[in-house]
């Protein structure tokens, strides 16, 4: 919402359910997920309010006040004041914040801003939900979980930055629609087609042996077949590499067209800034598929 020539108001909201099994860890994780909205717009984060429901019959009131905590604290993290909020009764935790940010109106990035040539980076390896199906499963390694839970508590700020220091065309962040859905968004919202290097996609390392066994969380499969239709995938790609890029992403990276001119420079800050930036495909002509895969 434009307030004046020179200042813009940005409002997202965004819970879920627990990933992880410690209480204070998914408050912090859901806050910088919460966070990741406002900065995907170029945004910068002013305020929050807590929106919570808590299974007060079910679980001891000691976890509600942990995940506050957490949820203050991943706040707290980014420089965000949590400066009220809302509980409810819901038979199981769901926990978020509403997230108020301000911007200039004219430096706004927006999903469908691409255009023809922008090259497109991803700042996160996909894989998440994979990973936290395994955890609910008991099937991930500590190692494993303490780097899946590392790169959810890592806020997407420092990508933000970068991206509006190279004039990023579009940009979104990647959470429950996977990389093939909200890369769909983008696309649509263009006019564009996106074409994707799937080996050029980066993957946490130890999803990739889960994936191939089959665990995936329920919403990939679910998303997956929603996209079908506006994607033509190659058929090289064995059905779990398909569900990858569908795999729903809980605190995931942000994914920017670039204007291919700006690329390098891009990289080179966010290497400068320790964040691991992938090219992973380009936006083309419309070409009668919102999105392509390649092998």
């Amino acid at each position: 919402m434009r307030l004046s020539e020179e200042l813009a108001v940005v409002t997202t909201v965004d819970v879920f359910t627990p990933v992880v099994d410690s209480p204070f860890d998914y408050g912090r994780i859901a806050a910088t997920n919460s966070l990741s909205d406002i900065y995907a717009m170029g945004a910068r984060p002013i305020s929050a309010l807590s929106v919570a429901g808590f299974p007060d019959t079910r679980l001891p009131l000691e976890v509600l006040t942990e995940i506050l905590k957490g949820l203050i604290a991943g706040a707290a993290a980014c420089g965000v004041p949590v400066v009220g909020g809302h509980t409810v009764k819901n038979p199981e935790p769901l926990f978020g914040l509403a997230v108020t940010g301000i911007a200039h109106p004219d430096r706004l990035t927006t999903k469908g801003g691409a255009r023809p040539g922008d090259r497109l980076v991803l700042t996160k390896p996909i894989g998440i939900g994979v990973m936290t199906t395994a955890l609910k499963n008991v099937r991930l390694s500590e190692e494993g979980m303490a780097r899946v839970t590392e790169l959810m508590l890592t806020p997407n700020d420092r990508a933000s930055a970068v991206m509006l220091r190279h004039g990023a065309h579009a940009a979104t962040d990647v959470t429950g629609f996977g990389l093939l859905g909200h890369l769909l968004e983008m696309a649509r919202g263009a006019g564009l087609t996106a074409e994707l290097d799937w080996s050029a996609i980066p993957v946490l390392p130890e999803a990739l042996p889960l994936a191939e066994s089959g665990v995936f969380p329920g919403g990939a499969r679910n998303n997956l077949k929603a996209y079908l239709e506006r994607t033509g995938l190659d058929p090289a790609l064995a059905d779990w590499q398909s569900l990858l890029l569908a795999d729903p992403q809980t605190s995931g990276g942000l994914l920017i067209a670039f204007p291919p001119e700006r690329l390098d420079a891009a990289l080179a800050d966010f290497a400068h800034a320790g964040i691991p930036a992938s090219v992973i495909g380009w936006m083309r002509e419309p070409s009668g598929q919102d999105v392509l895969v390649r092998a």
